[in-house]
């Protein structure tokens, strides 16, 4: 199902469709530099539902440079730091101002939080996902389509984006503070936002109208997403439940639209040589999705990591480490469950601040599995919290790829992400909790209590 997911990721890359879908937001939200952060960071979470978090982050740097590159040239306001700032030796890339960091943030943190939306958004929900099932086969909550996003979405997701583009207004953009130079070169551009909105109408035209291939590849895109939706959704009969199709998993409907778009060709102008209008041209027509350009551009690494990290889960488990780290904690049975969930997510976020999310979902998702196991809590409360909380890597370029990406692209110092990074890290472990303890309970009423399939779990 990844691999798949990255496929159709990188579809929506080869026909150009997240372009369209990233200037037509901007357009649509505004282009004062509020609204348009707004947008930028909306947009980047959406698309980052879809799409690998380090794609989408890469694809919208460019976007975020020429809108800041537009900004400095019409002398609405600076986008890098003065030499008394921050020095830089001759021929070296300036660092980037305030309020050009409070773009390049926004979009990787964005980037971040929409990978928790979806099952396919980020590889440790699948992850997850995996080890959560081969350790409890029984489990009566299953981990799909629907009931995933019903569960990320209210609070993990949308809550969580709004509080952090607050969150960037406060720290880089002078909210609240209209008299600071920040304030002032701010209200100076929101003034000229007539400027900027025509330079980005100007990029979108350019793109011209909707091709055939944009089109076609976002119906096969939108096919999935309700075949994902309606498959066995949980709250009413799917489509799979009224076929009697149970073996028809998640990962076939994703390769089925792989096949498709491998297939369908990106026009249909053969169609005048078989009607006799036209002379053969003599060549193929290109499909809506090249394995050339799949080749090229798949992350491969990241799907042996992926693999690699199911096998390290498996020797844990095997080998009763992850379940002696677990019963280590049995010690934290008298305490409130609430409170040892919020542990859980501390110790995620934590974790995953100096070492890779993928890696840090292998290691201690397990843990948390016998954990749950030790203190006769249902394991779900403490995984499913603590797998999201390890995509909220705000602190370091090295705790996520979205991060890295954004400090290499801008030449932004570490000491200023490791600042920025802090609110909305705050923000995003409260609210991690909030939603495990009150909107949790309601998307996964069986929780509340320690299940009998997990008492049977213990024996092995």
């Amino acid at each position: 199902m990844f691999v798949g997911g990255l496929i159709l990721a990188l579809a929506i890359e080869y026909s150009n469709l997240h372009h369209r879908i990233a200037l037509g937001t901007i357009l649509l939200v505004g282009c004062s530099p509020r609204r348009l952060l707004f947008g930028l960071t909306v947009v980047t979470c959406f698309l980052s539902m879809w799409m690998s978090n380090s794609a989408c982050t890469a694809m919208m740097c460019p976007i975020v440079k020429a809108i800041l590159n537009e900004m400095e040239a019409q002398n609405i306001f600076t986008i890098y730091m003065t030499q008394e700032e921050e020095p830089v030796e001759e021929g070296e890339q300036r660092h980037p101002s305030k309020i050009a960091m409070a773009f390049y943030f926004s979009t990787a943190y964005a980037s971040s939080i929409g990978g928790i939306g979806t099952i396919i958004g980020t590889g440790t929900n699948l992850t997850f996902k995996g080890i959560y099932e081969t350790r409890f086969p029984d489990a009566k909550e299953k981990i799909n389509f629907p009931i995933f996003m019903a569960y990320t979405i209210p609070i993990a997701v949308v809550a969580n984006i709004l509080l952090l583009y607050l969150s960037i207004q406060l720290t880089h953009m002078a909210l609240f503070r209209p008299n600071s130079k920040t304030g002032q070169e701010i209200k100076s551009a929101t003034s000229n936002k007539d400027i900027l909105y025509g330079v980005i109408k100007d990029n979108y035209k350019a793109l011209g109208r909707m091709s055939c291939h944009e089109i076609q590849v976002a119906s096969v895109f939108t096919l999935m997403v309700l075949l994902l939706f309606t498959g066995n959704p949980g709250f009413m009969m799917g489509w799979s439940d009224a076929l009697h199709l149970d073996d028809v998993k998640s990962s076939s409907i994703v390769f089925l639209a792989v096949v498709i778009l491998f297939a369908l060709p990106t026009q249909y102008t053969f169609f005048k040589y078989c009607c006799g209008s036209a002379p053969f041209t003599g060549r193929a027509m290109d499909a809506c999705l090249s394995w050339t350009f799949i080749h090229n551009n798949m992350p491969w690494g990241l799907c042996f990591l992926i693999g690699g990290g199911f096998a390290l889960a498996e020797g844990s488990k095997v080998s009763g480490m992850a379940k002696m780290l677990g019963q280590s904690m049995a010690f934290i049975e008298s305490t409130p469950r609430d409170v040892v969930i919020g542990v859980t997510i501390v110790i995620a976020i934590a974790c995953t601040t100096f070492s890779s999310n993928m890696a840090v979902c292998n290691i201690l998702t397990p843990v948390f599995c016998e954990m749950a196991l030790a203190v006769k809590i249902h394991p779900l409360l403490l995984t499913l919290p603590s797998t999201l909380a390890m995509s909220f890597a705000y602190l370091l370029p090295v705790s996520t790829p979205p991060n890295a990406i954004v400090c290499g692209y801008a030449n932004i110092k570490t000491k200023y992400m490791a600042v920025a990074g802090i609110l909305p890290t705050l923000l995003g472990i409260v609210l991690l909790w909030i939603n495990a303890v009150t909107w949790g309970a309601v998307i996964f009423p069986d929780t509340k209590d320690f299940p009998d399939w997990a008492n049977e779990a213990r024996l092995f």
